[in-house]
């Protein structure tokens, strides 16, 4: 029997290494070894010491500002707002909507010390500003001795980020306030603008400037958005339509004196004010001088029945034109009779108020002009005011002029004002365009009988009802008001070619809360007003729109008519007996 067993390789015994034998350097050799061994030594740690200056420089870069410009500071990143105080104060209208605030910019600058070729560089920076000017820029750039040289203010996030993406050396980046208007044209003429460098240049901004600059509290204004707008796009309706080339729109509170719109046709864009027309930037309502026509006629009654010389009974010779020298005073809807103090408000007639005014004399009129404000410019918070332009001799050809209208200048803001008095209960509250606070005392002085308010509005409710002023009617609202046509002064004498078209206006003129008023620059007529361009063709129709816009906004729908609305309104026309009419002297 055969017995197997596994193979097994035999594995040889190792073998030990040779032992090492140490090779030793003498001589030279060895010298050139241990001399290069050192070289390499010191290099590296010349190249460590390198390198760690150069990361510590990069370190300080990042973290801290170039020592040579103090100015230079860091911009906060888009949505980093916490610790961000804006160098002007945001300003809101009545509601708390913004219409002027400043954000964080930034504004690029060089040194032109760390340029090292000006061509090269503004080449560069000419891809992302195309609009700078090269051969300019590039002369400041190489200049001797300069370590400062503004390049662009305000730059937009993306242009910022261009810039940056170009890493030219010497330009740097400052942060700055830039001042911003989110309603463009609609606010210009109430908040005006701020330059640059934010300093108030027009409007609140300027006028209160010690208020807004450097503050963090919002200037409250007594415009309401809402109301503005509406105002704005009848009036450009009315401008458009009768081919004007401006006009003007107020909207007053008669029991504060607050301006809840102020409107002035054309504008401009306060965030670019400079590519604006010089007229564009004009304000007609507060620095516009205008003889303001028919509507006068409102405070020569006003002053008649309120210094006892009339009475609404009183009853005046409009049969033949005033004649003074080679010049005549006549009425454009004559009647030729005689008319009660309502008709004579009611026709508009020049004869009548002349008359009227006579009564009360040059001293009278001056003296009442004076106490309702006609006479000096208006205290606003606006830096363009406009003083009234009055005969320096008043004599009796000017009280009858000026009853009518012409030959006292005054600005649209001045007519609202006094036509707020008349109906508020005769009491002068000075126009603002500041939000009054709640609970404070409202500024006022009475200057009219009430008695003479209350038939004032009446005569005004009569106009609407059955006069010059019949457009302006919109059902419910109870308007009372006055037109006035005017032609405008030219080289000394009258230009009639050129009017003024203007109402104004109150509601509800039984319980008067608003004044309105609506002037158009230089209407021409259209065969849809058979050729007129008078005040209750153009400007009446426009408050009408206005008004029925605005009552349910500020929480007044329409109303119908009551017994008490009646009896407040009616109006006792028939004349006294043996009445005598004052002759044109």
């Amino acid at each position: 029997m055969t017995t197997l067993t596994a193979f097994r390789p035999r594995v040889p015994p190792p073998v030990a290494p040779p032992p090492s034998r140490a090779v030793r350097l003498e001589g030279a050799a060895k010298q050139v070894i241990e001399s290069s061994r050192g070289r390499l030594t010191l290099a590296a740690g010349v190249f460590a010491i390198a390198f760690a200056v150069v990361g510590m420089r990069l370190v300080d870069l990042a973290l801290s500002k170039p020592a040579h410009d103090a100015r230079e500071i860091e911009l906060p990143r888009a949505n980093d707002s916490a610790g961000y105080a804006a160098d002007r104060a945001d300003i809101v209208d009545r509601t708390g909507a913004l219409v002027a605030t400043s954000v964080p910019t930034a504004s690029l600058y060089a040194d032109p010390r760390d340029i090292l070729d000006p061509h090269e560089a503004v080449a560069k920076l000419q891809t992302v500003l195309p609009d700078i000017k090269g051969e300019n820029l590039e002369a400041r750039l190489s200049a001797e001795g300069r370590s400062f040289v503004w390049i662009k203010r305000n730059l937009t996030p993306r242009q910022q980020y261009e810039i940056n993406r170009l890493g030219i050396p010497g330009f740097y980046f400052q942060r700055e306030d830039k001042r911003i208007y989110p309603h463009g044209a609609l606010m210009a003429h109430v908040v005006g603008f701020a330059d640059v460098d934010g300093k108030g240049l027009g409007g609140v901004e300027q006028a209160i400037e010690s208020k807004i600059k450097g503050s963090q509290t919002a200037v409250e204004l007594s415009i309401d958005l809402r109301l503005q707008h509406i105002v704005r796009q009848e009036l450009q309706a009315a401008i458009s339509e009768f081919s004007a080339i401006g006009g003007g729109g107020l909207i007053m509170d008669v029991r504060t004196g607050e301006l809840l719109a102020m409107v002035s046709l054309p504008d401009f864009d306060p965030n670019a004010p400079g590519s604006a027309p010089a007229d564009n930037r004009f304000n007609r309502n507060t620095l516009g001088l205008y003889e303001m026509g028919s509507t006068f006629k409102t405070f020569a009654i006003a002053m008649a029945l309120d210094a006892g010389t009339a009475t609404m009974r009183s009853s005046y010779d409009a049969r033949e034109p005033i004649k003074i020298s080679r010049f005549a005073i006549n009425d454009d809807h004559a009647q030729k009779r005689w008319l009660t103090v309502p008709e004579v408000f009611k026709h508009s007639s020049n004869i009548g108020a002349a008359k009227i005014a006579l009564e009360v004399g040059a001293e009278g009129q001056k003296a009442f002009m004076r106490k309702l404000g006609m006479l000096d410019p208006v205290q606003l918070e606006l830096p363009e005011l406009g003083k009234p332009k009055y005969p320096r001799d008043w004599r009796p050809i000017n009280v009858m002029t000026i009853s009518f209208g012409h030959g006292l200048s005054v600005t649209p803001i001045h007519l609202a004002s006094g036509v707020a008095t008349v109906v508020n209960g005769g009491i002068l509250h000075p126009p603002t365009l500041i939000k009054r606070k709640e609970g404070e005392p409202i500024p006022g002085r009475q200057v009219l009988k009430t008695s003479t308010s209350d038939n004032m509005r009446r005569l005004m409710r009569l106009v609407v009802e059955d006069g010059t002023g019949k457009k302006s009617e919109a059902p419910g609202y109870w308007i009372g008001g006055k037109t006035g046509t005017a032609e405008k002064v030219s080289r000394g004498g009258y230009k009639k070619s050129a009017r003024l078209s203007s109402f104004v206006a109150a509601f509800p003129i039984h319980d008067p809360r608003y004044a309105i008023v609506i002037m158009v620059d230089e209407p021409k007529g259209t065969k849809k007003t058979y050729g007129f361009a008078t005040g209750g063709w153009v400007a009446a129709p426009v408050v009408q729109r206005v008004v029925q816009r605005m009552g349910p906004l500020v929480g007044l729908p329409p109303v119908d008519e009551t017994p008490e609305i009646r009896r407040l309104l009616s109006v006792d026309s028939q004349p006294q007996p043996k009445e005598k009419s004052v002759a044109a002297r």
